[in-house]
């Protein structure tokens, strides 16, 4: 049969309450429907998406595809790769946190409540928390907290305690602290404005809770010079760890190979791909940028 271009592929994706014709496929396309999308401080917005049951399957760490709407009337050709911010079982919702930035994030902006919002996933490997962790460490900066802030939510299911350490330029931009002392974290903000984001001082605040037996494990991402600061300590102290990776993405599920990286396994470098193979690996292996 010809392909009908004026066909809407879409048709297929699950809205609020549809019946799901194959429930054990970990993977589907959604319209979901906007419950909010406020502001949270001068650059970032905060959306929230009543969406089918199969959606909330999403764990920390993973992303979705967001087919985001024109903010200009031009096309937006490819899907915008964006990590889970919050996965709300009992209320049937997933949220997102995000920077009004490039044409994707600047369509998002637009959206209001009622309006439908097509994503895809959840794809590919996010957080694992091992039975022998007790109290981990989650280092990040900017929107990189908003990728690392379900682990507060993982974390609480398991009993484990949680140090967040959050940097940003300034107060006013400090992302997800109440999300995590929600859950029961211990935050600690750290900034540019008044050096405290230092790498020296981050630093001692990590060997204090390495000596305080507060540090099972390592966890960062958005931040070049804080992954590295982990990684250096993490080989010291052989403490394990995880990052996750941030990359440019088109296809999100490993045919297109856009967001392959390096990273080095047992003394090799090798290539892989963020979208299938992470993107949270293993922060000894990740090469920095």
């Amino acid at each position: 049969m010809p392909l009908d271009l004026n066909d809407n592929y879409t048709n297929a994706a699950l809205r609020v309450g549809a019946v799901d014709p194959d429930p054990e496929r970990p993977v589907g396309e959604f319209i979901g429907n906007v419950v909010s999308n406020a502001w949270v401080n001068d650059e970032y917005k905060h959306l929230v998406l009543k969406v089918h049951e199969r959606a909330l399957k999403a764990y920390a760490g993973q992303l979705f595809h967001l087919l985001c709407p024109s903010p200009d009337g031009a096309e937006v050709w490819m899907r915008r790769p964006m990590s889970i911010y919050r996965v709300d079982q009992a209320a049937g919702e997933v949220e997102f946190l995000y920077k009004r930035e490039g044409r994707g994030t600047q369509g998002m902006a637009t959206l209001q409540p009622g309006d439908e919002f097509n994503l895809a996933g959840p794809l590919g490997v996010g957080f694992k928390l091992q039975p022998s962790w007790k109290n981990i460490v989650v280092l990040g900066r900017g929107v990189g907290l908003a990728t690392l802030a379900p682990l507060s939510q993982l974390a609480a299911a398991q009993g484990v305690g949680v140090t967040a350490i959050l940097s940003a330029r300034h107060a006013g931009v400090v992302m997800s602290k109440d999300l995590f002392e929600g859950l029961g974290a211990r935050t600690i903000a750290v900034l540019d404005s008044d050096g405290t984001s230092a790498v020296e001082n981050v630093e001692r605040i990590l060997e204090e809770l390495i000596a305080a037996g507060q540090a099972d494990a390592f966890f960062t991402c958005g931040s070049n010079r804080l992954l590295k600061l982990m990684q250096r300590l993490g080989k010291k102290h052989n403490i394990p760890g995880q990052v996750a990776m941030e990359q440019i993405m088109v296809c999100g599920f490993g045919a297109c190979y856009v967001c392959v990286r390096t990273f080095e396994v047992d003394g090799k470098r090798v290539l892989k791909r963020v979208c299938r193979d992470g993107p949270v690996f293993n922060m000894q292996e990740a090469v920095g940028w």
